[in-house]
């Protein structure tokens, strides 16, 4: 499906990223893509553009737009390799969940410009993960659904861990966990579904035994078809009973 390039502004400067504009009923509804850490690509052009292909209006907008250009990286290589991979936890590093929140109101902003008025929905993969979450917490009044698929550190002790949000969430939430991933621990799993449950959030978190994290990502090297198929099943009706005209 083809994308529209966009260049949003935010209070630290121009964030590229990708509208692939919807159809129907649900184009009114919006989704914001969070990518993982590889950044965009034509991985999550296939994320968004199947998503889109519901009929909903989806956004995927650059994180690391603060550090200029980069990469291309290659999911497969770039933390095997060490210059790549230094440069790429330093960008996740300095890419704060503040800064994330606080751009997601421009990229709200690009989906209402854009026709997609109604209910959004999140969705992040690895770092994205926390970062759909905390958008949900961060504009409750806008974000009905918001989904993590191996993400990491959901709940860790970071100040700004997203399980510390839970109270502000009033979206249904779906985390879908990777069976193997030192990025989320049981320790955090168990940590954020108590998180989930004491503020009274609509909420399943998922376990697919068996999976690695980046499991669902078609261009990572521990992509899994018959796991991502279950991960698109689950999304999608996630978003059709939450978000769907």
């Amino acid at each position: 499906m083809p994308a529209r390039q966009l260049s949003i502004r935010t209070a630290d400067g121009s964030a590229p990223a990708r509208l692939f504009a919807g159809s129907g009923p649900r184009a009114t509804c919006g989704v914001i893509v969070y990518m993982d850490a590889f950044g965009l690509r034509p991985a999550m052009d296939e994320i968004a553009g199947r998503i889109a292909a519901e009929g909903y209006t989806v956004l995927v907008p650059d994180l690391f737009y603060r550090f200029g250009a980069y990469g291309p990286f290659d999911a497969k290589t770039a933390f095997a390799d060490e210059t790549t991979g230094a440069q790429i936890r330093r960008m996740i590093g300095a890419t704060t969940q503040a800064m994330t929140v606080a751009d997601t109101a421009h990229f709200l902003d690009a989906l209402t410009e854009a026709g997609a008025t109604g209910a959004v929905g999140t969705v992040g993969y690895c770092m994205g993960g926390g970062r759909a979450l905390n958008a949900a917490a961060a504009y409750p009044g806008r974000v009905a659904a918001a989904a993590s698929f191996h993400g990491g550190n959901l709940a860790g002790d970071a100040e700004d861990s997203p399980h510390r949000n839970s109270a502000r969430i009033k979206a249904r939430v779906h985390v879908g966990v990777a069976g193997v991933d030192r990025s989320f621990p049981p320790e955090q799993s168990a940590r954020l579904a108590q998180a989930l449950r004491e503020a009274e959030v609509d909420y399943l978190v998922e376990n697919y035994v068996g999976m690695q994290h980046g499991w669902c990502v078609p261009d990572h090297g521990v992509y899994d078809a018959r796991g991502a198929e279950r991960h698109w099943k689950r999304l999608l009706t996630f978003f059709e009973e939450t978000i769907g005209a």
